[in-house]
């Protein structure tokens, strides 16, 4: 059953996206841009690469066995120069930073169980499970509170680049509540944005720009003058991004799916080749729910993957359709689906460096293959 609920009720749900100045998301970059660098060396490369920001400390994790030359250190560095963390007086900035390399070749055991006997299918390289939801409400096939929390990181974050905004740092979290009636979204209730500023700027200021500024440019049609903002209720928000917090890969999951609008596996995506299955895996999903939907099979779809490591098909498929539409149809056109690892890599043309392009959610966006 859905963990959501039922369409007949009338309710107020919530999802939240944080920039790409936030510590996590600092991280989440960090990994992809080195899985990017690998794969452009090497289509063949196994990348599960971790992590860690704090303060002036950078740690750079995990099992990568490629033919690749990558320099994962300056990587690291201009990614961090890029978001914007340039600043010599703050403990985090790009050329300040001391890189710690903590990195070893894949398991041999791991490596064998994914590639298998001469001749053999390309196996898992996790054992998990996966999902992948699609819905009508929007365009993108997205539930609307995470698109628009993304759609107001997203802009924050432009305002900042091309200095629209001389006052915005880079870390930022946004949160949309939007009211459901009868299974459809009717209204945004509540925008809650917080965002670093520098110190020539006050908290009333911060909201007068959220409120006649932000939000009919980032809203658009789902704009109106009486949703209730909610700006920097902490009050001074100027010593922010790792400076302030740690951060670390993997722990925006929900950021980067459906904002707890749909379920969610048991992993994290970033800095992990196509080969790690709760990332390809939980790509094809969508891509097949937004088949589901896009053929009007269904106006939504939640499709469901379980792997065990080594095997290249699947231990279990599922799809939940939540009565909206034919759930045997639904589920046909999911058994006529290749899932194993290779033919996922296949059809979606994951063996390129595309990851870095993720990082305000990797579902609803243009320009993804898992979303043409």
């Amino acid at each position: 059953m859905s963990v959501r609920p039922r369409a007949s009720r009338e309710f107020v749900f919530t999802s939240e996206s944080v920039s790409e100045g936030h510590p996590d998301k600092v991280c989440d970059l960090i990994a992809d841009s080195i899985l990017d660098a690998h794969l452009a060396g090497d289509r063949n490369a196994r990348v599960a690469c971790e992590v860690l920001c704090k303060g002036g400390d950078v740690v750079l994790a995990g099992e990568i066995t490629s033919a690749a030359t990558v320099d994962a250190a300056s990587i690291a560095r201009d990614v961090i120069r890029r978001i914007g963390y340039t600043d010599p007086d703050e403990s985090f900035n790009a050329d300040g930073v001391s890189i710690r390399e903590l990195i070893t070749l894949q398991a041999r055991e791991i490596g064998s169980a994914v590639q298998g006997a001469a001749g053999a299918p390309q196996g898992a390289g996790d054992q998990g499970l996966m999902f992948g939801y699609a819905t009508d409400e929007t365009p993108e096939r997205m539930p609307l509170p995470i698109f628009l929390a993304h759609r107001l990181s997203t802009q924050l974050a432009k305002d900042r680049h091309v200095e629209r905004v001389a006052w915005l740092r880079p870390d930022a979290k946004t949160q949309v509540s939007v009211r459901y009636r009868d299974g459809r979204p009717v209204q945004v209730e509540t925008v809650l944005v917080s965002t670093q500023h520098s110190s020539a700027v006050s908290q009333p200021g911060i909201e007068a720009f959220v409120r006649e500024d932000l939000l009919p440019r980032a809203l658009g049609e789902w704009f109106r003058r009486e949703i209730v903002v909610i700006a920097n209720p902490s009050g001074s928000f100027v010593v922010g991004g790792p400076s302030a917090d740690a951060g670390v890969t993997g722990r925006k999951i929900i950021v980067d799916t459906y904002g707890g609008f749909a379920r969610h596996g048991g992993g994290a995506f970033s800095g992990k080749d196509p080969s790690k299955v709760d990332r390809s895996g939980a790509y094809f999903c969508r891509w097949v729910a937004r088949k589901i939907v896009g053929s009007g099979l269904a106006r939504q779809a939640e499709v469901q993957v379980s792997y065990a490591i080594g095997r290249a098909e699947p231990v279990s498929t599922m799809v939940e359709t939540f009565g909206t539409g034919d759930p045997v149809a639904a589920k046909r056109f999911v058994d006529q689906q290749d899932f194993s690892p290779a033919g996922i890599a296949k059809q979606l043309d994951l063996l390129q460096p595309i990851y870095a392009k993720t990082n305000y959610g990797h579902f609803g966006r243009p320009g993804l293959p898992w979303e043409s």
